[in-house]
């Protein structure tokens, strides 16, 4: 074990060579790259480690659908945040630049790149994905002259190349004596679903509106049908410091019934505002947004991995959206599509809803606006009540490839659902809100399990051919985390009935308390009716005890921990072992418990931010459901705080002795403080 931590703890030294405090991550280190993504709940910019370059960008909950394949996807919209900056002529790239630092600010939502070029200029660039003006985006760029130089910036919109019919403008709109050049590209998806329109212009700071004269002048050229360019020059006198800004909005049909205008409105709105008005509000915003915040003293590096963790879930999630967020938030589209899977309820969720119950409502009602199609499918299916799919999109269907066995048979999402209203219910205790949206989903939720189960000859009821959490063993019966989750989800909606005054079904608590829940003969509990000892993918019978709190005797708990950890793959994803950490947390073993929390997530951090990836294999990041699961692994368990019927409780908090103290602020509606030492 100790050899184990060792290596783990080496390894999380890799992915940066500077690491200045809680709130700052900084590299020198340019390859290997993972980017992190840049983001305000609508769209995410993942950065890159070349100078004023992003990789790509993503809008949140606007889909398009391949024909071919039937599947929908999550688009990788236009970008907007790429620009050309010569000096003396000659291009600013990585092969002439010195002093390359990149510092990613998780307290502001602000990522800077800076570096020397030769002897002539010192640069800073930084990017914000303003938290807002929720579908813009704003790089901030100082030049400081190190002797006289000529600058040429060259901001530019670039419509991916699978997108159709692609058209580019540029205008200059003018009111009185204000001018406001637009540059502008539009163009359908990929396979033609949403128009997306895109927006951008320069900001000068320090130039008054009011004296054009002053202002560089602009020069437009299309470079391509999927290249729009607007450039000026300016000459910088040796000493001297030039500020501008390249700033752009992408709306799309998804959420507009005329992008067009509207992105020209939102660039127009940031032209006439100064800095100090667009930045002061979207740092005021963060601040609100820390205000539920995880401090942790003695260890530096688990502090920023656990900020870094609540900054991805804060950036992926908008309180008031109705939006969820996917695997990968809004960092890529691969390999899930930008889908929404029980990811959110089970891993990213709990964290949120004890430290931002706006993001977490947007979370639960994103659900509840898709009951009508969950009913449909449980029809469809031969079914009463909701059937929620195991991969959503805008529509609330079914998205899941037809090839993946888990879109037919991975119900245990329908009752993940249900946990997830109830908890939601529990902390916030919004009466209105659970008569509205949260029991009418409840109360579908419990139909379903009642028209799911098979009644069997003892009177006990079996769940039968579902895949459970653990995908390795597909068309099972009687999962453990399926029984136990459809279980907990009955129980919950008799006592949200009971919570409003209405008299819930007796058929839900007559099937809960006959739900199977099987063991072998010394007692462990046996994941599935014909499980016999095999790898598992992910924690699965363990989360019978926690979130679910089925299995509650300590013997029990832990003879289940011992058999099942050593069952984990090593292929499986990393968030399983933060289940584990939790309950050795919550059965006082310290050691154990700092062991897979730091194993949760560790072999997975990719350089050189130690963004995550979903296994440690791939680079595929940023993967917000590991986040979540490290992220429940210090507030519950070593936090030990819980969600309960009379709201959030802490019970045996306990300290790893690598930290001084842990203190968790902003949890629930009271935004409480726990301090741990």
């Amino acid at each position: 074990m100790k050899k184990i931590l060792i290596l783990i703890l080496l390894l999380s030294n890799l992915w940066t060579d500077a690491q200045n405090d809680g709130w700052h991550i900084t590299t020198t280190q340019q390859a290997p790259y993972t980017g992190i993504a840049m983001s305000n709940g609508r769209i995410g910019m993942l950065t890159s480690a070349e100078p004023f370059k992003i990789k790509h960008t993503v809008l949140n909950n606007v889909y398009d659908v391949d024909p071919v394949l039937k599947v929908s996807q999550i688009v990788h919209g236009m970008d907007f945040g790429n620009l050309d900056i010569y000096i003396d002529g000659v291009a600013v790239t990585s092969k002439n630049i010195t002093n390359w630092s990149q510092t990613i600010d998780m307290k502001e939502g602000a990522f800077t790149t800076r570096f020397d070029y030769q002897e002539k200029a010192k640069i800073s660039c930084t990017v914000y994905a303003l938290r807002n003006l929720q579908y813009t985006g704003y790089i901030d760029i100082k030049i400081t002259a190190l002797k006289d130089i000529e600058v040429k910036a060259i901001g530019k919109i670039i419509t991916p190349d699978n997108f159709q019919t692609p058209q580019n403008t540029y205008q200059v709109l003018r009111d009185l004596e204000t001018t406001m050049p637009i540059l502008q590209s539009l163009a359908k998806t990929p396979f033609g679903k949403h128009l997306v329109a895109t927006s951008g212009t320069f900001i000068w700071h320090h130039i008054n509106s009011s004296r054009e004269h002053q202002r560089p002048t602009l020069t437009h050229q299309v470079v391509s049908a999927y290249e729009n360019t607007l450039s000026f020059e300016s000459e910088i006198k040796k000493g001297k410091d030039f500020e501008f800004a390249w700033t752009g909005a992408e709306c799309t049909t998804a959420d507009f019934s005329d992008p067009k205008s509207e992105s020209e409105r939102m660039i127009i709105f940031n032209l006439l505002n100064a800095r100090e008005v667009l930045l002061g509000g979207h740092k005021k915003l963060w601040e609100e947004l820390w205000e539920g915040d995880i401090i942790i003293e003695g260890d530096v590096t688990s502090q920023q991995d656990v900020r870094l963790a609540l900054y991805h879930l804060y950036a992926f999630g908008r309180g008031e959206s109705d939006l969820s967020i996917a695997p990968m938030g809004l960092s890529l589209q691969i390999p899930y599509n930008g889908h929404i899977f029980w990811d959110t309820e089970l891993w990213m969720f709990p964290p949120l809803l004890l430290l931002n119950q706006d993001i977490a409502r947007s979370l639960v009602n994103y659900r509840s606006n898709r009951l009508a199609p969950a009913k449909k499918r449980a029809i469809n299916y031969g079914y009463k009540g909701a059937m929620f799919p195991w991969e959503s999109d805008d529509t609330g269907e079914e998205a899941t490839p037809p090839f993946a066995l888990t879109g037919p048979f991975e119900h245990h999402i329908t009752a993940d659902i249900g946990i997830a209203f109830w908890n939601y219910y529990r902390v916030t205790k919004n009466t209105n809100w659970l008569k509205e949206k949260g029991y009418p989903v409840l109360k579908e939720v419990a139909d379903f399990w009642v028209s799911r189960v098979t009644k069997n000859k003892d009177g006990s009821y079996s769940i039968n051919n579902v895949v459970g959490a653990n995908e390795f063993a597909p068309n099972v019966n009687d999962n453990a985390f399926t029984n136990g989750a459809a279980k907990t989800a009955l129980q919950y909606a008799s006592l949200a009935a009971k919570e409003l005054g209405i008299a819930p079904n007796p058929k839900w608590e007559a099937v809960a308390t006959q739900i199977r829940i099987l063991k072998f003969p010394d007692g462990t509990t046996k994941e599935h009716s014909t499980y016999d000892g095999e790898k598992i993918k992910q924690a699965d019978v363990n989360l019978l005890s926690y979130p679910l709190n089925i299995v509650s005797d300590e013997a029990r708990i832990l003879k289940d921990l011992k058999y099942y950890e050593p069952k984990l793959a090593k292929e499986g994803p990393a968030m399983g072992k933060s289940i584990f950490s939790v309950l050795y947390a919550r059965q006082g073993d310290v050691d154990n418990a700092y062991r897979l929390f730091k194993e949760s997530y560790v072999p997975n951090q990719q350089a050189p931010f130690g963004a995550l990836s979903e296994v440690a294999t791939s680079n595929f990041s940023y993967f917000a459901t590991g986040a979540g699961g490290m992220l429940q692994s210090v507030l519950f368990g070593f936090g030990g705080l819980a969600f309960t019927n009379e709201g959030i409780i802490q019970k045996n908090p306990i300290l790893p002795k690598q930290w001084k103290s842990l203190t968790i602020t902003g949890v629930g509606v009271d935004k409480k403080t726990y301090r741990i030492d």
